[in-house]
């Protein structure tokens, strides 16, 4: 059973999210956390707080249909970045002018599945 999280509006460039991101798409969930906890990037923190999210949801995803919940078979299935809208502010430059900065946010989602279980053909 397959459990999603998402953290939306988060002011960190989409950019620098996904360098973080990509280091845990397709890693067990449990590793994924413990990479995270210890990445150098500023947007490791929130990264890891939206992935111990979806393995909480996945746990009470799991109680309620009453079914046994163990999550070191968890694996980060899906983890993407998308951008958010971004704060427009103005910056004064030399003779009067004026110059456009972009504050960026990002909304982070990471989904959560059962590892697949591998099939022999014969």
């Amino acid at each position: 059973m397959e459990a999603k999280a998402q953290a939306r509006f988060v002011r960190v460039t989409p950019m620098k999210a996904r360098r973080v991101v990509d280091l845990i798409r397709g890693k067990q969930a449990e590793e994924a956390v413990a990479t995270l906890r210890f990445a150098p990037q500023a947007a490791g923190e929130t990264v890891r707080k939206v992935v111990e999210s979806a393995i909480a949801n996945a746990r009470v995803k799991a109680d309620r249909a009453g079914e046994a919940f163990d999550a070191s078979s968890l694996v980060v299935s899906e983890a993407f970045v998308d951008e958010g809208p971004s704060l427009k502010r103005f910056r004064p430059r030399a003779q009067g002018r004026a110059t456009r900065i972009l504050k960026r946010t990002s909304h982070i989602t990471v989904v959560v599945a059962p590892a697949p279980t591998k099939e022999r053909t014969r």
